[in-house]
């Protein structure tokens, strides 16, 4: 069976680890301030999940999520993961990570840092452009009607098409959005980010979904 390691297990990371449990997979939690503070996240995923730091998750998943601030993205373990796909949840926002030169100038995008931190990883970016809220309410199995897509991005196809298989697992559709350069497409202060999940723009408790079509069309209108 596919272990997914989490590191970091916040908004985002505890709801692909819920996902991924549902989705069949085992998953090694992590965070910033240790394993026995997740003990109720492990107790509520059941026998499939576990606690351990940062470099367990890294070391022991197949499929590894970095889900922690930008700020703290040189913290993450190189050595083992190496050579594996590594999934970026990341946003830069400014006012909580300090001001990156090279992305306030547009010369990089977060995920593309993330890359240069990581050389030998295969990093795709997804899950940064939805609400961790939706994230959970709309999965839908495969053929359903009322299914909704993420966007993903990637320098390695084959780490794509991994990442686009776990995503049908969890309950979505993917949309090749192109390399890591054209992450920035679905970034914060786009057209796809946040609301096209949102039925409310002004009360994200109410989600909608987020057909690949609605998706693409709104990655197409982004503007750098």
């Amino acid at each position: 069976m596919t272990t997914v390691g989490l590191i970091g297990s916040g908004n985002i990371g505890g709801t692909v680890a819920r996902l991924a449990v549902a989705g069949g997979y085992d998953v090694v939690l992590s965070n910033s301030r240790g394993p026995e503070t997740l003990t109720d996240l492990v107790d509520e995923l059941g026998e499939h999940a576990s606690a351990g730091t940062a470099q367990d998750a890294a070391q022991v998943g197949d499929l590894v999520v970095v889900s922690v601030p930008l700020k703290a993205y040189r913290a993450v373990p190189v050595e083992p993961l190496a050579g594996k796909v590594v999934i970026d949840t990341n946003n830069y926002y400014p006012q909580r990570d300090g001001n990156f030169p090279e992305l306030d100038s547009g010369e990089v995008t977060s995920s593309e840092l993330l890359q240069q931190h990581l050389p030998d990883a295969r990093v795709v970016k997804v899950f940064n452009n939805i609400f961790f809220k939706h994230l959970a309410s709309l999965a839908r199995p495969l053929g359903a009607a009322d299914r909704s897509a993420l966007a993903i991005a990637g320098d390695d196809a084959a780490a794509k098409a991994e990442v686009t298989e776990f995503l049908d697992r969890i309950g979505y559709d993917a949309v090749d959005v192109g390399p890591l350069a054209e992450g920035w497409r679905y970034q914060p202060d786009t057209p796809a980010y946040g609301t096209l999940y949102s039925a409310d723009p002004t009360n994200w408790e109410h989600p909608k979904r987020g057909d690949a079509d609605t998706l693409r069309a709104l990655l197409a209108a982004a503007i750098r």
